[in-house]
């Protein structure tokens, strides 16, 4: 990097911080900070929930798999995302929205207290929780060995400058600010995705390699094949059906993107959208990846490193920066509306819980609860980051894929599938079995077992073990033991209906009766 690409990197960060100072005037209470107030555009909703599944793993982690094994980096990450989001778009998208418009809550799981009990919202609030502050940890360390590749500072460092210059524009702009931070994110993502790919395809020129000809050379030797090594048709399948759950809301902070639109119709065209992209625009960006390996020699042994060394290579100064803001952009969008997510999770969920202080705040009270929560969340999880390379956590995609894939299925299951009609019977002691039944298949499958199996245990099964496991329990459960009463009835009829004329409140106040709204 010279001086032009830091005045780039330099200006993309003070923009950031604008967008946050700006999107203050907007945020009144704890609604406009969680939710927008439901008043987002469905585009914007959808371009925001695009870009809050992306980080610089992509670039760093999936860039190592693209490096090494070619296209199924596609096939088996966006692409199944892209049919997870489209199928969630008329499953999940409107449901989700109406936990707002109907039952006025301001976060996606507030509404667990009355389907379930208090006991299964805090289960699954307090694990998020924790699962999240180790997911935002892994796109921190992610984005910082990428600035340490162009810049040299270290890993520490990194992960302290992206991390503040985060905490500042979402803490104090909410929701507001991550979704137009997203969009701004979002041009610099098209910028600098269409600069790589445009260098990428004049190198190969230069070396009259053509794009047909590049997959019969000796370096790309079965990078054409859709499904290859650990990444076969099992993993597809386990993948896909993690994504639906995690992408349609099971992470929490796509959720508030639904809830975010005033009607459950905006919600599914927002959802629709984000599939859209999901399935065109990866292919952009994971184009120079795949032709890496005729182009760089990536020094570390997953290839994680391979994108940053081919960016320095081919880029100008100026665009180089640009492409680096484009990494940030990633992960700066994905982490501020996971804090948004754990913060609305916190305020709402857990606090009122422990005290009886929290359940009488009023909106301001409320709002700087919010605030304060985002910092800690963001501070915890930049504290993880620092160990996301040591023997416990073992390098960033393992962290991504292995934990956070594998552990969301028991959290999600009940959230999700209490939305709908089919599951009604299904209740308190089937959300708890499957929660917790599904985290301790992933303790065995990941260890004991694995400690004793030549090999390990497969990753497609040590990610989808536990949320088979969670689905077939809570399903079971609800037949064996159903515990369906008119109370959850009644929230579960109000979720499901097509009216979507009700408007949200404007201080959405936490239930506390099956009708309290």
């Amino acid at each position: 990097m010279n001086s032009l690409d830091w005045v780039v990197l330099i200006g993309y960060f003070g923009v950031m911080v604008a967008i946050g100072v700006w999107s203050h005037k907007r945020v009144d209470n704890v609604s406009d900070f969680f939710t927008a107030g439901g008043k987002m555009p469905w585009w914007l909703s959808g371009i925001s929930h695009h870009m809050s599944g992306y980080s610089a793993v992509m670039f760093t982690g999936y860039a190592g798999i693209a490096y090494t094994y070619g296209v199924t980096s596609f096939v088996t990450w966006s692409f199944p995302i892209a049919l997870g989001i489209a199928i969630g778009a008329r499953l999940f998208a409107p449901r989700i929205n109406r936990l707002r418009s109907k039952l006025h809550v301001a976060s996606p799981l507030e509404y667990l207290k009355n389907r379930y009990n208090l006991g299964t919202q805090q289960a699954l609030a307090w694990s998020g929780m924790l699962l999240k502050i180790v997911d935002v940890g892994a796109k921190w360390a992610a984005i910082a060995t990428l600035l340490s590749v162009f810049t040299g500072v270290s890993l520490n460092q990194g992960i302290l400058i992206t991390g503040a210059i985060t905490a500042v524009y979402c803490t104090i702009g909410g929701l507001w600010a991550d979704a137009l931070t997203e969009l701004g994110q979002f041009i610099i993502q098209l910028l600098a995705g269409i600069s790589m790919f445009i260098a990428v395809v004049l190198k190969l020129s230069d070396k009259h390699i053509g794009f047909f000809d590049a997959w019969s050379r000796p370096e790309l030797q079965g990078h054409d094949k859709p499904l290859v090594g650990p990444y076969g048709t099992v993993f597809l399948l386990a993948f896909l059906f993690i994504k639906l759950f995690e992408y349609n809301g099971g992470m929490l902070n796509q959720a508030q993107r639904y809830m975010a639109t005033s009607t459950g119709h905006e919600a599914k065209r927002s959802a629709y959208l984000s599939a859209a992209l999901w399935l065109v625009w990866p292919v952009v960006l994971f184009f120079p990846m795949w032709m890496s390996p005729l182009l760089v020699q990536a020094q570390k042994p997953d290839g994680s490193d391979s994108y940053g060394l081919m960016t320095e290579q081919l880029l100008p100064h100026g665009l180089l920066g640009l492409v680096i803001v484009g990494f940030f952009s990633h992960t700066m969008a994905m982490c501020s509306s996971d804090a948004n997510a754990i913060a609305a999770v916190f305020t709402r969920d857990v606090a009122p819980a422990l005290s009886s202080k929290a359940r009488q705040w009023g909106p301001r009270t409320g709002l700087v609860a919010a605030r304060l929560t985002t910092v800690i969340f963001l501070a915890l999880s930049m504290a993880v980051a620092t160990q996301v390379n040591s023997p416990t956590f073992k390098d960033i995609i393992t962290v991504v894929i292995k934990w956070v894939a594998g552990l969301m299925g028991p959290i999600a299951i009940p959230m999700m599938l209490g939305l709908l009609r089919q599951f009604r019977r299904s209740g308190p002691t089937a959300a708890l079995t499957s929660w917790g039944m599904g985290l301790l298949a992933f303790w065995l499958v990941n260890y004991p077992i694995s400690w004793n199996i030549e090999g390990g245990v497969p990753l497609q099964y040590q990610v989808s073990i536990p949320l088979a496991v969670s689905l077939v329990l809570y399903i079971l459960i609800g037949f064996i033991k159903p515990e369906d009463t008119p109370e959850r009835d009644a929230i579960i009829a109000r979720i499901n209906s097509d009216d979507d004329g009700a408007a949200a409140a404007a201080v959405p106040t936490p239930l506390s009766s099956p009708a309290g709204d």
